[in-house]
């Protein structure tokens, strides 16, 4: 491992940029959720003002972030899924019914705790727009919404995320390469005493084990001792914030895998295990949520028969979907600290940006590669 890394201001690097390769799985092309062919990811940043905390109007950082597991009508064509929750404390909407019914029907959007209604309710407007039908010739639609506290350095009580926000992050949402770091719903978070904010990771399972893909995004706010690749990067810098009241994490699982509720709730619970390997614990206040979904087939709103036909991965081969679902989890995390840089928030508060020369200095002494 090269401890000498070259970081510019406008890019910083991610785990496999300076030698940090996590599990035995291949990443995918982009090494993002959007290997999961058809997902797609789009963010809305809000940053705006300095200095003393003025509730209603700021400073402001915070911010939208939109997956939608295909470009097509999700309501029409819903898709597998499920959620866990790892600890209760936090308010995001609409996990409830994808667990009864096993489908999500629309996009997922993360931003802010008390954000969380304003944006639900553009949701629901986006879809209503969307198919006009809702809630008068058929049934309501169940909007998900994840959230995260940013009001250490965001004026949270100003609910800044409004309508136009949560819809230029739909209409922006795009595959391939995404944003990490201090963007979208990322903008205020932080991470076992780090900035951080949103990160991805992949893994293409070998064919003889399916050939199938798994990616993670990641809304990172957690409290932990950060532990990078097996090396106690958080003890060694000193950076030991159990004292903090809590924080939260919204994790999003992708895959084209054939699966259904059962086999997905199996997987969104193995994501926990990729976090604990960071140094997540799950404290008292920290509101730690997984969802994941299948693009392998869709579930028409309107079914033309009473049964639904498909197929799905056994049991028995589930395992190294486990394995590539826990170690994208890892990496992603590690990119959300990685990608994220300094940054100053309400009444003078402070993030910081890990130390990459030093983050590499550690790793070296551990010979972790």
């Amino acid at each position: 491992m090269n401890d000498s890394v070259r970081i510019t201001k406008d890019k910083r690097p991610r785990a496999r940029d300076i030698g940090i390769h996590i599990g035995v799985f291949s990443p995918g092309k982009y090494n993002a959720i959007t290997d999961v062919k058809g997902v797609l990811v789009g963010h809305c940043t809000l940053i705006q003002g300095h200095g003393p905390l003025t509730p209603g109007k700021g400073p402001i950082r915070t911010g939208v972030t939109a997956i939608l597991p295909h470009d097509g009508n999700m309501f029409k064509q819903k898709v597998p899924a499920a959620s866990f929750v790892f600890n209760g404390f936090g308010k995001s909407i609409g996990l409830h019914q994808v667990n009864e019914l096993g489908n999500l029907e629309t996009p997922i959007l993360l931003t802010n705790t008390l954000n969380a209604p304003i944006v639900a309710d553009a949701l629901i407007e986006w879809m209503m727009k969307e198919n006009p039908e809702i809630g008068i010739d058929t049934c309501t639609v169940n909007p998900v919404v994840g959230e995260i506290n940013d009001g250490f350095l965001n004026d949270i009580q100003g609910r800044h995320v409004k309508k136009e926000h949560v819809f230029e992050a739909l209409t922006t949402a795009q595959s391939g390469q995404i944003k990490e770091g201090a963007v979208g719903a990322g903008t205020g978070s932080s991470c076992m005493g780090w900035k951080s904010g949103i990160g991805t990771s992949s893994r293409v399972l070998p064919q003889d084990l399916g050939g199938f893909t798994v990616g993670v995004l990641v809304l990172t706010n957690f409290d932990g001792l950060l532990t990078v690749n097996g090396a106690p990067v958080g003890r060694k810098l000193g950076h030991i914030p159990f004292k903090d009241p809590g924080g939260s994490v919204m994790v999003i699982t992708a895959t084209d895998a054939p699966l259904y509720q059962r086999h997905l709730l199996r997987v969104a619970k193995r994501a926990v295990l990729g976090l604990a390997r960071t140094g997540f614990y799950g404290s008292n206040g920290s509101g730690d949520f997984f969802i994941a979904f299948s693009t392998a087939t869709t579930i028409p709103h309107e079914p033309t028969d009473v049964t639904l036909q498909g197929v799905a991965m056994t049991n028995d081969a589930l395992s190294s979907l486990f394995l590539a679902t826990v170690e994208t989890a890892e990496e992603a995390v590690i990119n959300s600290i990685l990608k994220a840089e300094t940054t100053v928030g309400r009444d003078g508060n402070i993030s910081e940006a890990v130390d990459i020369q030093k983050l590499v200095r550690i790793l070296r002494d551990y010979s972790i590669e």
